[in-house]
């Protein structure tokens, strides 16, 4: 895919985003999920090495093709390996999938409410080697836990200060201030979240675009001026803790919002199961969250 028919399949393409994002501090708990006690490995390359290989099977499985994944993000060491003897993106684009790398560096400690990230300042190197490989956009994570306003501005503006300096590479951002779905001020702290991105996206130049990465609002709809806005090209929807099916039945209520799950898709897998159980698992999972992107409950 070139990235003109990338665009427009993130853009307008039916179907969701795979999450296939977790990083070293979540790894452990992510190959738990899929079977792999901590004593399967015994350095961090091995444990690398059973995560690269659990998203092989998932990228190289029949269910997961372009036609109901249109994107999938990574993690750099992800970006950095191979699937089927090829770089994990190109053997992403040549599923039709479009890759996303995630290029956060973590959070710093909670401050007013909120959790930033972490400075990062191999950041434009990075992303000239996700660029050279093909990678279409990036991925960035911080994370909301009480409505308060000073921080909830902080989070948005590092955002897209990040997002400035990943449109200048040629990548296209996602922006992700998490809002905790735990949070006792959740419905407040949406609307805050809502109030302070719109004025950052009317302060975008030019005919840049970005993405949005979003918690499923405690208030279905809220985020309907996010989704008609011009500078946002797609917003998408983390599972943010929620099971699979509850998630899908928060992303049916808010139009115009399709999912970028990770917990939630990969729930279910195994690595004790056969290749015909882990892909029959697999497709129904995408199966589900494909439905809860496309086909919206009033």
């Amino acid at each position: 895919m070139l990235d003109q028919d990338m665009t427009s399949k993130i853009a307008s393409g039916n179907g969701f985003i795979a999450a296939l994002d977790q990083s070293g501090g979540s790894t452990p708990k992510a190959l738990k999920g899929y079977g792999v006690e901590e004593g399967a490995w015994s350095t961090e390359e091995e444990m690398f090495g059973l995560i690269h290989s659990m998203r092989s099977r998932i990228i190289t499985s029949p269910a997961f093709t372009g036609d109901k994944v249109i994107g999938a993000i990574l993690f750099e060491r992800t970006m950095d390996g191979q699937v089927d003897g090829k770089p994990t993106p190109q053997a992403l684009r040549d599923r039709g999938v479009v890759p996303f790398i995630k290029i956060d560096k973590g959070l710093e400690d909670e401050k007013d409410g909120v959790q930033l990230m972490k400075p990062n300042p191999g950041l434009d190197t990075l992303l000239a080697r996700a660029r050279a490989l093909g990678v279409f956009g990036t991925k960035e994570r911080s994370v909301i836990n009480l409505a308060n306003r000073a921080g909830i501005a902080a989070v948005v503006k590092q955002q897209f200060e990040v997002g400035r300096q990943v449109l200048a590479a040629g990548l296209m951002p996602i922006i992700e201030p998490e809002v905790n779905i735990k949070s006792p001020e959740r419905a407040a702290a949406d609307q805050i979240l809502l109030e302070e991105t719109l004025k950052a996206l009317d302060a975008v130049t030019g005919d840049d675009k970005v993405m949005l990465k979003l918690s499923l609002p405690a208030k279905a709809g809220l985020f309907d001026p996010l989704v008609a806005h011009p500078r946002v090209l797609r917003v998408v929807a983390l599972s943010g803790g929620f099971a699979r099916p509850e998630a899908c039945i928060e992303l049916a209520k808010n139009k115009g919002i399709i999912a970028s799950f990770s917990r939630a898709l990969l729930e279910d897998l195994r690595h004790q199961m056969t290749d015909a159980e882990f892909n029959a698992s697999l497709g129904g999972a995408i199966d589900e969250i494909y439905t809860a992107s496309t086909k919206k409950t009033a």
